[in-house]
């Protein structure tokens, strides 16, 4: 993969960062990107454009178009995402990525651009080796220094700074899972996935080496043909990725994830499931207008998790019409309120129990004149939650060792979460 320039334009398509890498693309060429985005809505704009035999590759980001391009054939996708990682590298640096932040901060952007890319191509992308060198803020580096940097810079481990001390040795692992649900009205099942993300948080000194084994629950790919009928009883991962870090034939063989992790925190492995998925939390919703000025709604809410397992702070919001007044709520468990900003009845459980059934009932009066296009949009029930303890998916941390030649004691530590996504219940 090879860029020949890469930009960040403003909201407008005026560049306000440019750097030409391989010379061999004029650079007015961007000036044929900046009219097709401003000829054609966003919406209808794919993150990557050909134009002229010229492809254009862009990210969007606060008003900001991230954008590169080159006339070879390459992987596109890696490209966008290395803009992607571009941007999280600036957000290190500077919390928020705006056009002001890029305005004021234009030379340590340029120095990080130098040293992320040579002659096009990505070389040093991780955040933490960067920080070595490049900082916001100006002093003199000895000679012991620099060459400090050298084994990390073109070292086979690129991510990791040598010499990295702590006084505990620690390592916090945190399983997240997010579920997003659509269901219809009718009550069938439209869409359903897991996205999952397997975080760390490294503090261990020296340059260690962890191996991470994971459970059989899940089948990653294909690497389970050979026995078909384990394969059925699998959830099965249909995109997975993982850190740059990680040693893949030792995946492929044992399921043993190894690695030499950066220090601090990143992500280990993010992973996509589309089958298989056991329902958390299931809602029903009977919406009836009895009289042209009242508005009764009743919701039903079941747990399908295990009784051992509470689902926390659970939020169900119930659309009603912008124009109702005087609510009243009844309800099994929890508080109701009326939310006029967002035109919603909120029912709030703190804690729902694993395997229960519980009811909300909820009244509004309507004014006897008012406009009936206000009941034309249907928006659907809402629901908010997160379950400590728990994967969706039955990804577990079967084990993980700490492997380090001074053969120091560390602490690993496992934590598993479960929120919801985008889940919707339409009415």
């Amino acid at each position: 993969m090879s860029i020949a320039a890469l930009f960040i334009l403003d909201s407008k398509g005026r560049t306000v960062i440019s750097r030409n890498y391989r010379g061999d693309i004029p650079m007015n060429a961007v000036n044929q990107f900046v009219t097709k985005i401003t000829e054609e809505e966003e919406i209808n704009l794919c993150p990557v454009i050909l134009i002229q035999d010229i492809t254009y590759m862009y990210v969007r980001h606060n008003g900001l178009y991230f954008m590169a391009f080159t006339d070879q054939n390459i992987n596109s996708l890696l490209v966008v995402s290395f803009l992607t990682k571009l941007i999280e590298v600036l957000k290190t640096y500077f919390d928020v990525v705006t056009e002001e932040t890029i305005r004021d901060n234009f030379v340590v952007i340029y120095e990080l651009l130098d040293e992320m890319i040579d002659y096009g191509y990505p070389q040093i992308t991780e955040t933490k080796v960067l920080q070595n060198y490049i900082t916001q803020e100006s002093h003199r580096m000895n000679m012991k220094q620099v060459q400090s940097l050298l084994p990390v810079v073109t070292g086979a481990v690129s991510w990791r700074t040598p010499g990295i001390k702590y006084r505990k040795n620690e390592v916090f692992v945190d399983v997240i899972e997010k579920v997003n649900v659509l269901v219809s009205q009718n009550g069938s099942l439209l869409r359903s996935e897991i996205l999952g993300t397997i975080k760390i948080n490294c503090k261990l000194s020296g340059m260690p080496e962890l191996r991470l084994g994971l459970n059989e629950k899940i089948n990653i790919g294909d690497r389970m043909e050979n026995n078909r009928n384990q394969v059925q009883k699998r959830a099965e991962m249909d995109d997975v990725s993982f850190h740059q870090c990680v040693r893949l034939s030792k995946f492929d063989s044992n399921r043993i994830i190894g690695f030499v992790p950066p220090d601090g925190e990143f992500e280990l492995m993010n992973y996509r499931l589309t089958s298989n998925i056991r329902q958390l939390i299931w809602v029903e919703s009977v919406i009836d207008r009895k009289k042209r000025n009242r508005i009764e709604i009743l919701i039903k809410a079941k747990s399908f998790f295990r009784e051992a397992i509470n689902a926390n702070n659970v939020q169900i919001r119930v659309p009603v019409p912008s124009d109702v007044f005087n609510p009243q709520f009844r309800s099994s468990i929890g508080t109701c309120s009326y939310e006029p900003q967002n035109d919603c009845a909120l029912w709030f459980i703190k804690v729902f129990p694993g395997n229960r059934e519980f009811m909300m009932r909820a009244s509004f009066e309507l004014p006897s004149i008012r406009d009936e296009e206000t009941d034309k949009e249907k928006k659907p029930v809402r629901v908010n939650f997160e379950i400590p303890y728990y994967t969706v998916s039955g990804l577990q941390v079967r084990y993980l060792k700490v492997v380090e030649k001074t053969g120091y004691q560390s602490y690993p530590w496992v934590r598993y979460m479960t929120f919801a996504g985008d889940y919707c219940f339409r009415t």
